[in-house]
C-alpha cells in the first residue's frame, strides 16, 4: 500500500466513524447523492457523500458513466432565466449584493459540485481520471463540452504553478513512481529497468518531475535530461549504451530530450512550459559550467503535411512531387541518406510557415517550445531513425533553444503576433526554398512569412 492511499483510507475511516456511516451502506441513487451533497452543510456528512458518489462512479460501466456526465450536462447547468435577471439586477443597481447574486447564477452548478466531491480522500485524482472518461466520451456527445469547461477551470485553478512540486526523479525515487515513469514516457519508449536505469543513474542524466500534494505519487509531467558537451543532432547518440559518460563538470550543454504529459484528464492544463524553465534555472545554478539548454525535440506532423503537399488538390510542381514521394516511401537510413539536404529544407518551410487557421504553428510540438520562448536553433534530418520516428518525421528533429536571458522577450514576440523565432541556419534554409521558388523549380504556396 502507498503512503497516499494508506492516509486516504485513514482519513476515510476518521470521517466515517464520526458520522456512523461508511460509503458504501448509502443506497441512495447517484442523482439523490449529487443532490444530497449540494445541500448538505456538515463537514463529515458531506464528505461521506462525495465518497459514496465517487466510490460508486469507480464502479460504473462506460454507459452509465455516459449517463453520469448527461445528469451533469442537463440538470447541473447555468440557469439562464436567472443570469440574465441578476445582470438585469446589476445593471441598474451596480451594488455588491446584486453582482455577488451575479456570479453565483452565471456559475454552472457543476462547478459547486466538482468542488463538493473533491472533498472526499483521494477525489482530486479520481476527478482526473474522471475527466479523462470525459474527454473520451465528449467526441460523440458534444453537449459534454459545456461540462468539460468546469472541469478544465477548476483544474487550471487546482493545478496551477503555486501548487506544483517539483522532484528529481533518481534510481532511490520508490519503485511505484519509478513503474510510472516506464508507462508514462511517450516520446522514446523506455523497455525495462535496466533501460530506465541508464536513463536515470549515470552522472551526466537527469529526470524531473511535477507533483501536485493531492496526488503525491501521480507525476503529472516529467522532462529526461542529458548532460553533454555539446549540441547533439542525434537520439541515437543521446541514448546510446557504449557513449562515454560527461562528468558534470565536463558538461556545458542540458538536452531536454523526452517531456511526456502523464494524466490524460489534465490535458489542457499548462504546466510544461514552467517546468522546463524551472528545471534550466536550477540546474543553472546547481552546474555553473553549463549554459546552453536545448531540446532533441520530435517533429510529429512532419509528415502529414508532406502527405497534405501531394494530396489531391495540392498545386506543387512534379518534380517537388516526386522528392516528396520519394522521402515518404524511404524506410530506412540509407534511403534518406540522399534526401537530407531536402528534408531540411522542408522541415524549416513546415515550422515556420505551416500554420493552422489561428495563425499558430501547424506543428504542435512547435506551439509549445516557441510559446515559451524558446528559439528554433537547428534541424537534423537522421536524427530519430526508429520506426515511429521514420514513420512520423522521416527521422527529423529539431533543437529549440532556451535561452534564459530571452525567453520572456521571445515568448511575447510569439503571443503578440505569433512570430516564429529562427536561428541563423534556420533562415538560411528557408531562403534556399525562397531561392528555388523563384527560379521555378518548385512552386511556393505559402507566401512569403511575416516572421522568421
Amino acid at each position: 500500500m502507498t503512503r497516499s492511499s494508506f492516509l486516504a483510507d485513514l482519513l476515510s475511516s476518521i470521517f466515517e466513524r464520526r458520522d456512523g456511516r461508511s460509503a458504501s451502506d448509502d443506497k441512495r441513487s447517484v442523482e439523490e447523492l449529487c443532490a444530497a451533497l449540494l445541500s448538505e452543510r456538515g463537514e463529515a456528512s458531506g464528505t461521506r457523500i462525495a465518497a459514496s458518489i465517487l466510490a460508486r462512479y469507480e464502479g460504473m460501466t462506460e454507459a452509465e458513466k455516459r449517463g453520469f456526465f448527461t445528469l451533469l450536462a442537463e440538470q447541473y447547468d447555468v440557469d439562464t432565466d436567472a443570469v440574465a435577471a441578476a445582470n438585469t439586477a446589476y445593471a441598474a443597481s451596480r451594488s455588491s449584493e446584486d453582482l455577488a447574486r451575479l456570479l453565483a447564477e452565471a456559475e454552472p452548478k457543476r462547478q459547486e459540485l466538482l468542488r463538493r466531491l473533491n472533498q472526499a480522500p483521494g477525489a482530486t485524482g479520481m476527478l482526473v481520471r474522471m475527466r479523462a472518461d470525459l474527454l473520451k466520451l465528449r467526441r460523440e456527445t458534444p453537449a459534454f463540452e459545456r461540462t468539460d469547461l468546469d472541469f478544465a477551470h477548476l483544474f487550471g485553478s487546482w493545478f496551477n504553478r503555486g501548487f506544483l512540486v517539483l522532484r528529481r526523479i533518481d534510481w532511490t525515487t520508490p519503485a511505484n513512481i519509478l513503474e510510472k515513469i516506464i508507462e508514462y514516457e511517450a516520446v522514446h519508449a523506455i523497455d525495462d529497468w535496466d533501460d530506465l536505469r541508464r536513463r536515470l543513474f549515470p552522472a551526466d542524466r537527469r529526470c524531473f518531475a511535477f507533483f501536485h500534494p493531492s496526488m503525491p505519487d501521480e507525476p503529472l509531467i516529467f522532462v529526461e535530461v542529458a548532460l553533454t558537451k555539446e549540441i547533439p543532432s542525434s537520439i541515437r547518440k543521446v541514448l546510446a549504451e557504449d557513449r562515454p559518460i560527461v562528468g558534470e563538470g565536463d558538461a556545458s550543454t542540458a538536452v531536454f530530450y523526452s517531456i511526456s504529459n502523464c494524466q490524460k484528464g489534465l490535458a489542457g492544463v499548462s504546466f510544461g512550459n514552467f517546468l522546463i524553465k524551472q528545471v534550466a534555472m536550477d540546474l543553472s545554478r546547481a552546474l555553473p559550467n553549463v549554459k546552453t539548454f536545448v531540446t532533441l525535440s520530435p517533429v510529429p506532423g512532419f509528415n502529414r503535411w508532406l502527405i497534405g503537399r501531394i494530396g489531391e488538390d495540392a498545386d506543387i510542381a512534379h518534380g517537388e512531387a516526386e522528392a516528396i514521394r520519394a522521402i515518404l516511401s524511404a524506410a530506412g537510413e540509407a534511403e534518406l541518406a540522399d534526401k537530407v539536404a531536402e528534408l531540411k529544407r522542408l522541415a524549416a518551410e513546415y515550422l515556420c510557415l505551416a500554420k493552422r487557421p489561428d495563425g499558430h504553428p501547424a506543428d504542435p510540438v512547435a506551439r509549445f517550445h516557441l510559446g515559451n520562448g524558446a528559439r528554433l536553433e537547428q534541424i537534423h534530418a537522421g536524427a530519430d531513425l526508429s520506426e515511429k520516428g521514420i514513420a512520423a518525421s522521416s527521422g527529423v528533429m529539431v533543437n529549440y533553444l532556451y535561452d534564459l536571458n530571452s525567453v520572456e522577450a521571445n515568448h511575447e514576440a510569439y503571443a503578440q503576433s505569433r512570430e516564429v523565432i529562427a536561428a541563423r541556419p534556420v533562415r538560411a534554409l528557408l531562403r534556399e526554398r525562397a531561392s528555388e521558388a523563384k527560379q521555378g523549380r518548385i512552386k511556393q504556396d505559402q507566401g512569403k512569412p511575416e516572421h522568421v
